[in-house]
């Protein structure tokens, strides 16, 4: 996020921000009254944007040309990642098959790391959906790192502020995709407003059978995958076949 989209976070901003707030709540308390009942509500968080991201699995090759371009991007400090990918390996000799599965940030619709953070440093944007950082806000708890059930975040090892992926906010502003989308030589990645019946992104999740990573923590994510290998190695306990799941960050496992 650059300088222009930060929120001011000065004590002056800050009563500047109560200040407008409260007038905009007299007016919307106002105009209440004069809307029709029922419904709406419903339509408005309906056409509101809401960015997300569709992997084909079927077309990654594991080459992380979008963990090269997402640490390009952002200047990615070594041992973190915004963007990995994950290997599955299973299967008992000749009999062996490996998948892989791309992963980030899913700019969850009731995001758990927002709910937890004591500053506001984590908030969800209105106009788009996608989940951002306000680094002069973050004191560096960590209780979003430990509160996403994805492990999309990390205590950045140069600022000490909270960082993970943010769908390249800057670039998308601008009207161009994410730069692991525009780096993927496989096609795998489809980025677009999940809200928006007629778009791309939209139309592949009708035409496919899709998943989402962990859908029984009711974060509603949207980052959504095709054909996704999510094996776990406890599925081998009974020894019948091999089973590794394996990343190239510092920390190996799944988490």
């Amino acid at each position: 996020m650059n300088d222009q989209e930060k929120p001011d976070t000065s004590r002056r901003g800050f009563v500047q921000l109560l200040a407008g707030g409260a007038v905009a709540a007299t007016a919307a308390s106002a105009l209440g009254s004069l809307a029709p009942a029922g419904g709406a509500e419903s339509t408005a968080k309906q056409s509101r944007i809401q960015y997300g991201m569709l992997i084909d699995t079927r077309r990654c090759i594991g080459c992380h040309s979008c963990s090269v371009a997402c640490k390009a991007e952002f200047d990615v400090p070594l041992g973190v990642n915004k963007s990995w990918v994950e290997y599955t390996e299973k299967g008992t000799f000749p009999n062996v098959n490996r998948h892989f599965l791309p992963r980030l940030c899913n700019h969850c619709s009731e995001p758990q790391c927002v709910a937890v953070c004591p500053t506001g440093a984590t908030y969800k944007r209105p106009q788009d959906g996608i989940v951002v950082v306000d680094s002069g806000l973050c004191i560096g708890c960590k209780y979003c790192i430990q509160a996403c059930p994805y492990d999309a975040r990390f205590l950045n090892p140069v600022t000490n502020f909270a960082d993970k992926c943010d769908f390249c906010i800057h670039r998308v502003s601008k009207g161009l995709l994410p730069s692991c989308v525009n780096s993927c030589i496989g096609g795998a990645r489809i980025f677009g407003d999940v809200n928006d019946p007629e778009s791309e992104i939209s139309r592949q999740i009708a035409a496919n059978a899709v998943t989402v990573l962990r859908p029984g923590k009711g974060t509603e994510p949207n980052v959504y995958y095709i054909e996704a290998d999510i094996t776990e190695e406890a599925e081998n306990s009974d020894g019948s076949y091999r089973v590794r799941v394996s990343t190239h960050r510092s920390i190996k496992e799944r988490r």
